[in-house]
């Protein structure tokens, strides 16, 4: 028995570097962007995994390459437990270990599957970009640091407007793979590529989108401390807040509309009434997130606040987080066993919106995507049948904590521009707010300054909405085309060991 367990297990050399190389590929996702790190380690990952032709330990290798990687990666899952540290605080390191080797299975069922391969290389690059797509769906998805998001920050992240975030992990793991599988050449040709890939991304970035079609914007970043958020105290000073930045007179042109982060109204609205009222007398309508209510059952909303308290326009979020927001299966369990500790209907949690919609901005803003929160992380939800003017995030990324994970929310939504040819306008609570345009590129203010508010600091963003692309190929084609190429070619990769 002890020989056969032996027998399943890489050796423990092979295993520490599995996952010092897992560690260093997440070098390469924001806000370190070590791409230059992270392709060597990932070369080194694919070698070591392509060697170890028995599945188990292949599993254990890729396992323990993906609990590395992402333990670094996603280290900013522990910052909520923090928020009420002697309540959640003991949580933290078992939700860090949970994700990081829940997210490696992943990694690891690839490397089990390409084992035994005929062509292992083939088959590992396959199977792992498929991994990354399998993962942004699978119990509701999280598309989160992906292979794809490596050359993020680089100029050949704009490679995404025609492969997408998944097309792009493929094309990393294949240019790492490359100089495994033409020692002689594929440096040489890799050299070629990430040239080729720098130069187009540069020339795309420098090309004009167009002259801004309509109004000024104006984004609001009250920077409220998650301990403070829902202090009954500190409620009245918030709401202040947020009214005076919104009624502040412009340096430059006058904005049409104010942009509120998550959750930012620190009460329930009725129209007409109260702080309703109080954001329709600031003077612009304002795109807030709120909370909002029937009967037991609440959603995390965004609304438009017109004059006199009017609510114009809404929209439920749709993607929740699980176990953030709600919790899977509560409302079955309340409908099979009348348990009513978990069900959203019954106030335990957020209820899910009925679907993506589009929200008018109204004159010289037009259509916008609404995005409330991660709901930017996930390519396929963002596209909707008629092509808005705008994505339009809301988001409180106080609970990523300040080193890694608002970096990588903003990079993500700065994704979603790129991929859609579409500009991006972004309100987050401690930040990062910013706009972007249809290139994923930040725009000027009124006052030519980057139209950008940093982690943790209080002010308001005037600028001009950018102009948006006509849809780049992955809008228009999405992911079907990478899913057939990555199939066929793991396909091919299994079926020429089964004629050996």
């Amino acid at each position: 028995m002890t020989r056969a367990v032996r027998r399943s297990l890489p050796g423990r050399r092979e295993a520490a570097a599995a996952a010092s190389l897992g560690v260093v590929i997440a070098l390469g996702q924001v806000p370190f962007s070590l791409a230059w790190l992270a392709l060597p380690a990932l070369a080194a990952l694919l070698f070591l995994l392509s060697r170890e032709r028995r599945a188990l330990p292949a599993f254990w290798l890729g396992l323990l390459a993906g609990a590395g990687h992402f333990a670094l990666a996603l280290n900013w899952i522990v910052w909520p437990f923090f928020v009420d540290p002697w309540r959640h605080g003991w949580m933290a390191p078992f939700a860090l270990v949970l994700l990081a080797f829940g997210m490696g299975l992943f990694w690891g069922g690839a490397a089990a599957l390409a084992a035994r391969a005929a062509r292992p290389l083939l088959a590992l690059v396959c199977a792992l970009a498929l991994a990354d797509l399998l993962r942004g769906h699978v119990f509701t998805g999280f598309p989160w640091a992906l292979f794809g998001h490596i050359p993020l920050g680089w100029p050949p992240e704009q490679l995404a407007a025609l492969v997408g975030g998944y097309g792009m992990g493929a094309l990393v793991l294949a240019t790492a793979a490359l100089p495994l599988a033409a020692p002689r050449v594929g440096t040489g040709l890799v050299a070629l590529a990430l040239a080729a890939a720098t130069f187009w991304g540069i020339n795309r970035q420098g090309q004009p989108v167009g002259d801004p079609p309509g109004g000024v914007i104006r984004l609001v970043q009250p920077n409220v401390a998650q301990t403070l958020k829902w202090d009954p105290d500190e409620a009245l000073a918030t709401f202040r807040r947020l009214i005076e930045l919104t009624a502040a007179a412009p340096e430059g042109a006058a904005p049409v509309l104010a942009v509120w982060p998550e959750t930012a109204v620190p009460y329930l609205l009725t129209e007409g009434q109260g702080a309703a009222e109080a954001i329709g007398a600031s003077g612009l309508p304002v795109a807030t997130g709120i909370q909002r209510v029937e009967g037991e059952a609440a959603w995390n909303s965004l609304a438009i606040i017109g004059p006199g308290g009017s609510i114009a326009q809404v929209y439920d979020k749709v993607h929740l987080v699980p176990f953030g927001e709600y919790v899977p299966f509560g409302d079955t369990a309340f409908h099979l066993f009348g348990l009513r500790a978990f069900a959203a209907q019954q106030g335990f949690g957020y209820s899910a919106g009925t679907g993506a919609r589009l929200i008018d901005l109204g004159p010289g803003l037009g259509l916008a995507r609404p995005l409330i929160c991660y709901e930017a992380i996930f390519p396929e939800e963002v596209a909707t049948e008629t092509r808005p003017a705008l994505l339009l995030q809301v988001t409180n990324d106080a609970w990523f904590g300040t080193l890694t994970g608002p970096y990588q929310h903003f990079a993500l939504a700065r994704l979603r521009a790129i991929e859609q040819g579409l500009p991006l306008v972004r309100a987050a609570n401690t930040g990062i707010s910013a706009i972007v345009d249809a290139r994923g590129q930040v725009v000027t203010d009124t006052s030519g300054r980057p139209a950008l508010l940093p982690l943790g600091k209080t002010g308001t963003i005037d600028a001009a909405l950018p102009a948006a692309l006509p849809p780049p190929p992955y809008a228009r084609i999405g992911d079907w085309p990478v899913l057939a190429l990555l199939l066929a070619g793991l396909g091919l990769a299994l079926a020429r060991r089964r004629r050996m």
